[in-house]
């Protein structure tokens, strides 16, 4: 563990959860794809590609299922050649596992209104790149995570590197959404984060072979929401199951979806109607595992960061509770708003210069996303609509500046300059890069 200033590592206790003794660094996609094939040997029927779009729902309100979308339609919106309409898939519970701020999700919790008793959820973001080093740099096992520099004091935030397989470097970093200023860009925050002693040393030479960005769910034990509703319950990243402060979610999404399985199974061979199911054996077995009690432990460590204090406040709370009070007090640390409402306007914030890259181990945006591995038709609809796109600019230009196209890591956001509009800039979506 390491506190970055701008030239210095300087070492840092690391928190007992954060000990990663015995645990293995793979491919997380390679661990899904090896799950997904012993499901099937089992039986269980994998549809990978198919994206589900609407819950379906049965007359009295319960979940009956999902409908998946239709393939091969035009960016006009008219059906191709190759159009294939999409599957009703039903089912007597649906169980929701998509990820952080999955779109079916944020419906079944606005009908069911599952988030009536937690405190607002909290988003970051996440920025890896996979880099093959030279063979005298690379230390197998090797697991280094940091605070601190490039991000500012009032910015939550920390960086991993993580040596795997023969000769890899997987380097990231991660950022809160709840930052103040509407000039940081975490992708340029990440390309300086790059530049710093630790990490050049080891990626000068190498070779940067992939790239990828997500959200994270960093609420914690207090956003957790009700997680069963009627026909279904909500599990993994869905729920907002992530330990902050391990930097991991996996082991707690696997451990709610084994625990939703039974709960599944008890509720259905107990029940031989059609009525509607209602998994309270999940909601029990969710407050008696090791998902409810890791997390309530760390409870604390995320929202202390966003006091007066910042980061240095943040660090020695959180070292207080990792070693000393181990979550056994009496009070809850809250998550007082959204992320968006932490936004300052760009008017009253210092505007961030970035260095230019260096194509060497700083890169632009296009050159990475292009090692991202995505494909797309050319000519396939975008998923991402403005209502209105005249009103959107009209709302979050003045105000901030484009952040748009500072807080998305893909570029996918953009505003460009057009003397015929009203704040001489129009709003455009790059669907395909």
């Amino acid at each position: 563990m390491r506190f970055l200033t701008e030239k210095y590592a300087i070492p840092i206790p690391a928190p007992p959860q954060m000990n990663n003794h015995g645990n293995y660094i793979l491919s997380l996609s390679q661990l899904c794809k090896w799950l997904g094939e012993r499901a099937e040997e089992l039986g269980v029927e994998v549809y990978p590609g198919f994206a589900a779009s609407e819950v379906l729902y049965n007359a009295d309100g319960s979940v009956k299922g999902v409908a998946t979308n239709d393939v091969g339609i035009g960016r006009n919106g008219k059906p191709k050649e190759s159009f294939e309409r999409g599957m009703e898939f039903h089912a007597r519970v649906t169980l929701l596992g998509e990820g952080c701020h999955g779109s079916l999700t944020k419906k079944v919790m606005k009908k069911f209104d599952l988030r009536r008793d937690c405190q607002p959820q909290t988003y970051g973001i996440g920025i890896k790149e996979v880099w093959e080093v030279q063979p005298e740099k690379f230390h197998k096992g090797e697991v280094t995570h940091t605070m601190g520099y490039p991000l500012p004091r009032d910015t939550y935030g920390g960086s991993f590197m993580y040596h795997f397989g023969d000769n890899m470097v997987s380097v990231g970093l991660t950022v809160g959404l709840d930052y103040p200023n509407p000039w940081l860009s975490p992708y340029n925050e990440f390309q300086k984060l790059k530049q710093h002693p630790l990490f050049r040393s080891v990626l000068e030479g190498g070779q940067c072979i992939a790239y990828a960005g997500r959200a994270l769910i960093e609420g914690g034990f207090q956003s957790i929401p009700k997680c069963a509703f009627p026909g279904g319950a909500l599990i993994g990243d869905s729920a907002g199951f992530m330990n902050v402060p391990k930097v991991k979610g996996t082991h707690t999404s696997m451990l709610s979806g084994m625990l939703a399985a039974k709960a599944t199974y008890s509720a259905l061979s107990g029940n031989s109607s059609d009525g509607t199911i209602f998994l309270y054996e999940y909601e029990d077995a969710l407050r008696s595992s090791t998902i409810w009690s890791e997390l309530k432990e760390v409870r604390n460590m995320r929202p202390s960061f966003s006091t007066p204090l910042g980061v240095y406040g943040g660090i020695m709370y959180s070292g207080l509770e990792a070693y000393i009070l181990r979550g056994r007090v009496p009070w809850t640390l809250k998550h007082h708003s959204t992320d968006s409402a932490a936004t300052k306007p760009a008017s009253v914030c210092k505007k961030i210069e970035y260095p230019k890259p260096d194509g060497e181990v700083t890169f632009d945006i296009l050159t990475s996303v292009s090692r991202t591995g995505t494909n797309h038709e050319e000519d396939q609809p975008v998923h991402l609509q403005v209502a209105d796109w005249e009103k959107h600019t009209a709302d979050a230009w003045p105000k901030w500046q484009g952040v748009e196209n500072r807080f998305c890591p893909a570029g996918v956001y953009e505003y460009i300059e057009d003397k015929d509009k009203p704040h001489g800039v129009r709003f455009q979506i790059n669907a395909q890069k």
